[in-house]
């Protein structure tokens, strides 16, 4: 059978429609006044701004103008100003880890990522990798080689060489077009380090990003009661290295770069900066209904250090779980209340565990205390009423 695959191959392929040549871009798209070359990345930048019309109009989009100065001020501290101004940011709400950016400098952050990041540092190592991706023209390369596949797809069909193959049996041209993606994502993972260290950001908090949704998987399955899948290898059809590659090479390299010069994280202003989403990221996630990947990433998040908000995020965790766990949601919500970081609404979630727990007076003043604090609330009228005791 294995004999049958090139002289079908060679027969097919010789009929098989041939692409007329394009022009190959060149120089920085994101230099000023940078325009498509060819039809290839003028088409492709055509409907990346048909998608950015639709995505500047989407509810999801998270607006608040200092968490989004923030992000920037990070974008262009790790690719430098002059790159940066070709980039437009958009916070996306979706609890997920997750980024992209595409051929005409729209970035999309995902706002699941900003809970799995640990401070500014990491945060730089995602920036550099996909403004990487945008600088070497992955979109358009990634076009192409889709276009290519097509077409090789339609005889392969023809053919039915599939059907007739050995069972584990993979062209050699499906393994080179997954692997020819996972050389994209190598190559922005590093372009992605190199830019970050060299803005004097921590090396291996690139690594260390790996590392930890590795160990996110551990405590998932955990939570799940099944087995972890964090080292299941699926095979030649992944578009993207296997996290435990990913987090061995940065670090091999994330050493080499690491000097007194590449130490800044910037946890204490990520922190402070990401304050105003807070909760939004907490409800979020909360309601993935996750309970040990969700434990995982608030006690990442601590190393040790319970602030306020985080033990206020860990509250509204316990208190979602139901009655089993309402002693454990109103303790933390009490370590939470006393320090000076706690976030308003950890008033808020003590009425409400306190009104559960059968401590109705306490909860019911809990609840009055809340709503004197955000006289905007958005829950204020159900609030007022349960106050009341109605």
């Amino acid at each position: 059978m294995i004999a049958r695959w090139p002289a079908t191959a060679a027969l097919l392929l010789a009929a098989a429609p041939v692409m007329a040549a394009d022009l190959t871009p060149t120089g920085s798209p994101s230099a000023p006044g940078y325009t498509p070359i060819g039809r290839d990345e003028q088409g492709l930048w055509a409907e990346a701004d048909e998608q950015e019309r639709e995505l500047k109009a989407s509810k999801l989009i998270v607006r608040d103008p200092g968490v989004n100065a923030y992000l920037r001020r990070v974008l262009c501290r790790t690719v430098g100003d002059g790159h940066c101004r070709a980039v437009r940011l958009y916070l996306v709400r979706a609890p997920i880890f997750n980024a992209d950016m595409g051929p005409t400098g729209v970035l999309r952050l995902y706002t699941g990522l900003l809970l799995r990041v640990r401070d500014e540092a990491e945060l730089a190592a995602i920036l550099g990798h996909e403004f990487t991706h945008f600088e070497n023209r992955h979109s358009l390369a990634d076009m192409r080689r889709r276009r290519s596949a097509t077409n090789w797809g339609a005889w392969l069909t023809v053919a039915s060489i599939a059907a007739s193959a050995p069972r584990n049996y993979t062209p050699d041209f499906l393994v080179s077009y997954y692997s020819y993606s996972r050389d994209q994502e190598r190559e922005a993972d590093l372009g992605g380090l190199h830019r970050m260290s060299g803005a004097g950001y921590r090396p291996l908090a690139a690594s260390n990003v790996w590392m930890h949704l590795r160990e996110e998987k551990d405590a998932q399955a955990r939570g799940l009661g099944v087995r972890s899948l964090k080292d299941r290898d699926y095979g030649p059809f992944v578009s993207h290295p296997m996290d435990v590659e990913r987090m061995t090479y940065l670090a091999r390299e994330g050493q080499a770069l690491t000097t007194p010069a590449t130490s800044f994280d910037g946890l204490d202003d990520y922190r402070r900066q990401l304050a105003p989403i807070w909760p939004m990221l907490i409800d979020d996630q909360i309601k993935l209904n996750d309970f040990g990947a969700s434990e995982y990433v608030l006690a990442n998040l601590a190393r040790g250090d319970w602030t306020g908000p985080l033990l206020y995020a860990r509250a509204e965790l316990y208190r979602a779980r139901g009655l089993i766990d309402q002693l454990t949601a109103e303790a933390l919500y009490r370590q939470a209340i006393v320090r000076d970081d706690a976030p308003v609404a950890t008033w808020r979630g003590l009425g409400l565990v306190l009104l559960r727990n059968g401590r109705a007076d306490e909860g019911r003043a809990m609840l009055r205390d809340y709503l004197r604090r955000a006289p905007d609330a958005v829950d204020r009228a159900a609030l007022q009423a349960m106050a009341d005791g109605m």
